[in-house]
């Protein structure tokens, strides 16, 4: 009855070694085809719903300015063969010349005068603002700067929060009280670049021994990742090496 009895428990013990062997591999390999994913996805869009339609025109400007090929063989080269990929490459250097001439003097006023009538469109006018402000918090050139990282008891006492401090609060706020007051950003999970902006005294916070980097890992993940968790698993990143 022994011999059952442990072969049993050698089953179990290597499904369970299974088990936390893969969630392991499939904790490393995630991020890393996540981010592939994205790019190889950003891709397509830009070859099939973009590039495509650049080829088809510069294969018109080929015919425009010549007769030496014939339009079918251009469409088989410039939009369905090799020459496919030009389209994707004269996007990204499209892209890039609208960007400089957006930074120029005309190039922004002729842009504001755009969004102003695009913002009296009934419906865009309700969603294009949120969406200007996510993309311009991912991909502006702009640098909000957070001084140190708090805990405060927000939304009520005895429930604490991380906040990020921006700034010293208003003036005239701080004038009326009489106290020193600060302005703390209070990032929601798992989208940190969401949040509350609350001005709170200064006595009611609490500085943590916390970085930036540490506080919206920590934010994102749910609570899931604590610094000391996140230095052990450096620790063990860095000690692989020598392993091998």
């Amino acid at each position: 009855m022994l011999q059952p009895r442990r072969l049993w428990y050698a089953v179990m013990q290597a499904l369970r070694n299974f088990r936390t062997y893969f969630l392991r591999g499939l904790a490393a390999l995630l991020p890393t085809i996540v981010t592939i994913w994205i790019f190889v996805q950003c891709y397509i869009f830009i070859q099939d719903k973009v590039s495509v339609y650049i080829n088809r025109a510069l294969v018109k400007l080929i015919l425009w300015n010549t007769d030496q090929w014939s339009e079918t063989f251009l469409i088989g080269f410039w939009v369905e063969g090799k020459g496919k990929h030009a389209g994707f490459f004269l996007a990204i250097i499209g892209v890039c010349f609208i960007g400089a001439f957006v930074a120029s003097v005309m190039g922004r006023t002729l842009y504001h005068i755009f969004e102003k009538a695009l913002m009296r469109i009934p419906l865009i006018k309700k969603i294009y603002p949120y969406i200007r402000q996510i993309t311009d918090f991912l991909l502006a050139n702009r640098q909000i700067s957070f001084t140190k990282v708090v805990a405060l008891q927000y939304p009520r006492k005895g429930t604490w929060s991380i906040g990020l401090v921006t700034g010293s609060g208003l003036k005239r706020i701080a004038d009326s009280v009489e106290k020193d007051f600060l302005t703390v950003f209070v990032p929601t999970s798992p989208t940190p670049f969401t949040g509350y902006v609350i001005i709170t005294p200064r006595e009611e916070t609490m500085d943590l021994d916390m970085t930036i980097e540490e506080a919206l890992r920590f934010t994102i993940s749910g609570g899931v990742i604590t610094p000391a968790q996140h230095e052990a698993f450096q620790a063990l990143a860095n000690k692989a090496p020598e392993k091998v």
